[in-house]
């Protein structure tokens, strides 16, 4: 497989393992890849999407450090001086945006360096380098091939061509060229590429800013239906979200996801609620998987998109070494909103009270969390399961009087008038019941719930 852009020249922009095995490399010309593989598939280079891609990886990036520049056209920059003690020196650092990366789906080549666009050439050519000071830093570079110079700087490739008439092959061979002559050569941009690189004139880069809202989208090279392949892929967009809340210190309560059919089909649109912010990768995709396990799709679906807004700032837990509440807290939440993705979010409920006597009012369903006005509850014996309807007693004499009477008369204003003596009752099986006596003529008696 290999990416090609066609104009203005149709070439090679990248190719997999398998082409490259092949002898495809980027920049072959596309009558050359194919004359070499006739086989190979070839998908067009979208360069929207590439920047996409950058900014994604970027936002994501932010978890590590807040200085995050991208350098077009395919390099993300962080400087991390700064973070080194937080993630307990460079190595770990490194091994732990490698695997985030991963995490992404992408392969990276990572390296290190004083100087960012010296960084940006040992990922190039000498993946895995890692240079803590401006000493090697000279000798790292001058083995590294002239193509480097051009990348990403301004060095133009007319100036590579005269270098490469006269012999020069390493930068360490145009390095030592005198800088005069080059710039009487309209080559003069190699000696402050080299500058740069070396640290010996400025380069400053402009900081990623982090967007508000946070947007990423993945094209599936094959549609599928199948909920374990979906919920595979969407795990790719996952640690993106997390990062770029993480950057933020922040959480969200919501998020979509947005699938995208082939076809004339509409929108897939799934609401992710949560019972109270967070940024945990796995609550999230048990949720998403929990909402993927029931839909039914109109359609095969074709891309995946992942929209969060109103972030929320996340403050730390404040615990000691032996308190797990807050993680106590969290397993609470996670279950809540599991409940709610699996059986929907009419079926999960709370009970709030309401200042009424009555007992069959004095409470009402409201949605989980929901903040409540405060309500003086009455100071007297009652009951966890009450009836929907109260039972009439056939035999109220077999039951014993433990409690009572405590007298309810309301409900004259909205026709549902009570007037009733509530007492607390033992069975012969030691049950305590919640039973009441109508003051009205027969006087009956009526179980009303049951306190165990």
């Amino acid at each position: 497989m290999a990416l090609v852009e066609r104009h203005p020249l149709a070439r090679v922009v990248a190719a997999n393992p398998a082409a490259r095995q092949l002898g495809i490399t980027a920049g072959d010309s596309l009558a050359g890849a194919l004359a070499v593989a006739p086989a190979l598939r070839l998908l067009d280079h979208d360069p929207a999407d590439a920047q996409r891609l950058l900014a994604e990886v970027a936002s994501w990036a932010g978890v590590f450090t807040p200085a995050v520049s991208i350098d077009p056209p395919d390099c993300v920059l962080l400087e991390v001086a700064a973070s080194l003690q937080l993630f307990r020196g460079l190595q770990r650092l490194t091994t732990l945006v490698g695997d985030g990366l991963a995490g992404l789906g992408l392969s990276a080549r990572i390296a290190c360096a004083p100087t960012p666009l010296a960084a940006r050439w040992l990922a190039r050519h000498r993946p895995g380098s890692t240079l803590t000071d401006e000493a090697g830093l000279a000798r790292q570079l001058a083995e590294l091939p002239l193509a480097a110079l051009k990348d990403g700087t301004d060095v133009p490739a007319a100036a590579l061509e005269l270098l490469a008439t006269i012999g020069i092959t390493r930068i360490a061979e145009a390095a030592a060229l005198p800088r005069g002559g080059l710039a009487r050569r309209q080559a003069a941009a190699v000696s402050k590429s080299l500058d740069r690189a070396l640290g010996h004139q400025p380069d400053p880069r402009l900081h990623f800013a982090q967007p508000a809202r946070y947007r990423a989208r993945l094209p599936l090279l094959v549609p599928t239906e199948r909920n374990d392949t979906l919920m595979f892929l969407v795990r790719r967009l996952l640690p993106g979200l997390t990062g770029w809340l993480a950057a933020r210190h922040a959480g969200v309560d919501r998020f979509e996801l947005v699938l995208e059919h082939e076809g004339r089909h509409p929108l897939t649109r799934l609401q992710i609620i949560c019972a109270a912010p967070c940024r945990d990768e796995a609550a999230f995709a048990l949720l998403l998987d929990e909402h993927l396990g029931r839909q039914a799709f109109p359609g095969p679906v074709d891309a995946l998109a992942i929209k969060a807004d109103n972030p929320v700032e996340l403050a730390p837990l404040a615990t000691d070494l032996f308190d797990d509440s807050g993680l106590q807290r969290e397993s609470a939440q996670l279950l809540l909103a599991r409940l709610r993705a699996r059986l929907g979010d009419e079926a999960i409920r709370a009970v709030s009270p309401l200042a009424d006597h009555r007992p069959e009012r004095a409470w009402h369903p409201v949605a989980p969390g929901k903040p409540q006005a405060p309500v003086e509850l009455v100071d007297a014996p009652r009951p966890l399961w009450l009836l929907a309807e109260p039972k009439l007693l056939t035999h109220p004499e077999r039951l014993r009087l433990v409690d009572g009477p405590e007298r309810i008369e309301s409900g004259w204003w909205d026709d549902h008038d009570v007037r009733r003596d509530y007492f607390v009752a033992l069975t012969h099986k030691g049950g305590r019941w919640w039973i009441f006596r109508e003051l009205e003529p027969p006087r009956d008696w009526y179980l009303h719930g049951f306190f165990a």
